[in-house]
């Protein structure tokens, strides 16, 4: 085996890379050492050199991160450690949980519903779903309820496994609730309940009657072949799934910063209620629950069936029979509430959804501005770039503390641009 060594043999700093299998061992402390696997294809080694960066300068403990241009996979790279207790490597086929980037896959299945003339994004939910018409919310849109629009942000009765498991019951919750204020006045993040409410609108929809879980098995993730579960199946063993490592009071305070984080302590405040039921699909025995679905910030799987996901959407969506139409609606720019875009759960002012998706922004940018995405709580975020042809995506088991971007997924996301021609970092990076 020939190994070639780099950057001297100092703590903190990458030591040597094994040629013939595409490793790179890198030291984190005088004991620690994690092991990166993976491939990048010519012009794009910097991004290799970020993912090992995050170990050595931005605390990273294990994760992954894939990159699609033009239809090719041009990076494909994982490492660290998988479970913080036991020290298990992070292999090629393991999955964690991605958290709210979720969202993004749970909107492909209405994109896909759209296409198919099931669905119209300027059509009110009630004309699909009577039953929602009720307190008040008969002329809310498709639209605006998947841009959090619709006041709608929490559920007035306990959800639990059992409510989740039983569809017809969660439709007649979901139904009966009041909004919060006048829907399409404000953005409030609906960080649980809208998953709850596509996957309903789904299955109305739906000539099977699927739920969104089985739909995105079924039309997308099956076809394509993606390690990638909304309802994780009994068939997966606990050796592929990755723990989460959640951060300290002092790292929250120092990332999210007090504002934030006494939101996040306070039982009452709109984030925290709109959080409820975010805890379901961890399960003390099985790391994740099987069988269940929570489409807002459930979805258990690899970066590279994400990104593969996204880029299918990023280049013409023809595997899926994504019509071009509604791929334009996915790449314009978002439609604001009567208020604005201050974000009434997150206490952001400008952060942009639009059609299921998070839109970039000068709050939180990615990729062109025809893109569209979704991050997840602690770093992880998968979006497709129409302009420059990306789909990408960066998960990992330690959690972040930044709101609006983590600097891994940054580093890695500039590095990747900066290889693709034409890009902004590319031209940046040429003109310095």
């Amino acid at each position: 085996m020939r190994r070639a060594r780099f950057q001297g043999n100092r703590v903190g700093r990458i030591i040597a890379k094994d040629m013939s299998e595409s490793k790179v061992i890198v030291r984190t402390t005088a004991h620690d050492r994690f092991t990166i696997g993976g491939n990048v294809s010519p012009g794009f080694e910097a991004v290799r050199e970020a993912f090992a960066e995050n170990f050595v300068r931005r605390r990273e403990l294990g994760g992954a991160c894939c990159g699609f241009n033009g239809g090719e996979k041009v990076v494909d790279l994982w490492g660290g450690i998988r479970n913080k207790q036991t020290g298990e490597p992070w292999e090629k086929d393991t999955m964690v949980i991605v958290y709210s980037a979720t969202k993004g896959l749970a909107a492909m299945t209405l994109a896909i519903a759209h296409s198919r003339g099931w669905l119209d994004y300027e059509e009110r939910v009630s004309a699909y779903w009577p039953e929602f018409a009720q307190q008040g919310k008969r002329q809310i849109t498709v639209r605006q309820l998947l841009a959090h629009q619709a006041g709608l942000f929490e559920l007035n009765e306990p959800i639990d496994r059992g409510l989740l498991a039983d569809l017809d019951r969660l439709a007649v919750v979901l139904a009966r609730q009041k909004p919060a204020w006048e829907p399409g006045t404000r953005q409030a993040y609906h960080a649980i309940t809208l998953g709850f409410y596509e996957s309903e609108l789904l299955r109305r929809v739906d000539p099977q009657h699927r739920s969104l879980g089985q739909f995105f098995q079924d039309e997308i993730a099956t076809p394509l072949g993606l390690d990638i579960y909304i309802r994780l199946p009994e068939t997966i063993s606990n050796s592929r799934l990755a723990t989460i490592a959640r951060p300290g009071l002092v790292e929250m305070l120092r990332g999210f910063g007090l504002r934030f984080t006494l939101e996040a302590m306070n039982r009452r405040s709109k984030i925290v209620r709109a959080l409820r039921g975010s805890e379901l699909p961890h399960d003390e025995q099985w790391i994740y629950a099987r069988n269940l679905e929570v489409p807002s910030g459930g979805a258990i799987g690899t970066a590279r069936a994400i990104a593969h996901a996204y880029s299918v959407f990023a280049t013409g969506g023809s595997e899926l029979g994504l019509r071009r139409a509604t791929l334009d609606l996915l790449a314009a720019p978002a439609t604001p509430p009567a208020r604005g875009f201050y974000d009434e759960c997150m206490k952001v002012d400008g952060v942009q959804f639009s059609l299921g998706f998070m839109k970039p922004s000068t709050v939180w940018p990615f990729g062109s501005a025809g893109s569209f995405g979704s991050p997840g709580s602690g770093g992880s975020l998968g979006f497709a770039d129409p302009t420059a042809g990306v789909g990408y995506a960066y998960v990992t088991s330690q959690m972040g503390t930044q709101l609006t971007g983590d600097p891994r997924d940054v580093a890695l996301r500039e590095a990747l641009y900066s290889a693709i021609p034409g890009s902004p970092s590319e031209v940046r990076r040429r003109a310095a």
